[in-house]
């Protein structure tokens, strides 16, 4: 039997999970979040597998087989990654550009199998499986009236891209080509399907 341990302390991926009725404990990794790569998959993976392996690493001994998942969303606009804002002028900043245009949301998934021989418990072997997903969203025209307020609620300043989409700013997009999940920040559905191919059902762990 399996165990999931998510790399992250986000409230959003948490909020995924328990949505889905996916039993799951929580691991944060403690990585510095920079990535050389330039194209927008290969840096979000990047980030994804640096969180993934983190958390690895610092699991020594387990009972139980288990599941690391490592995430990273990063919103592209222009050429642009655009992360979470320094302070309320860089939100308003992001938003502006956001504003009356298409941007893509990609977010890169990093999960470690680690199956543990029965007879050793410290005789491990990990797999290792990493992707990303993209969806484009539109936003809708802004006034700086309403971009301001936005930023004001608090809500976009630890957010990707200054927003959140399951937030107060979605009644500001127009509309969104793709996973919604992945703009929130975890595409369960690909996660499913790509453990599903490997003979895990994350749906069946309880």
């Amino acid at each position: 039997m399996y165990h999931i341990v998510l790399a992250s302390e986000s409230p959003r991926r948490k909020e995924i999970l328990e949505q889905m009725g996916i039993p799951y404990t929580s691991m944060p990794a403690n990585v510095k979040e920079n990535a050389m790569d330039c194209e927008p998959s290969d840096m979000v993976k990047a980030l994804a597998r640096l969180k993934a392996r983190d958390v690895a690493e610092r699991i020594q001994t387990c009972s139980k087989d288990l599941i690391i998942i490592g995430a990273d969303t990063l919103v592209f606009h222009n050429g642009k990654a655009l992360g979470k804002p320094k302070d309320r002028q860089d939100a308003i900043e992001m938003l502006k550009s956001l504003s009356d245009d298409c941007h893509e949301v990609y977010t890169g998934v990093c999960i470690i199998i680690r199956r543990y021989k029965q007879e050793h418990i410290d005789i491990i072997t990990d797999e290792e499986i990493a992707f990303s997903v993209s969806t484009q969203v539109q936003v809708q025209p802004l006034t700086m009236e309403q971009i301001e307020d936005y930023v004001d609620s608090g809500e976009p300043l630890d957010k990707a891209g200054a927003y959140a989409i399951q937030g107060e700013f979605g009644i500001y997009i127009k509309e969104i080509h793709g996973d919604y999940y992945n703009v929130v920040g975890f595409p369960i559905a690909q996660i499913h399907q790509k453990l599903l191919a490997k003979g895990i059902n994350i749906k069946k762990l309880k």
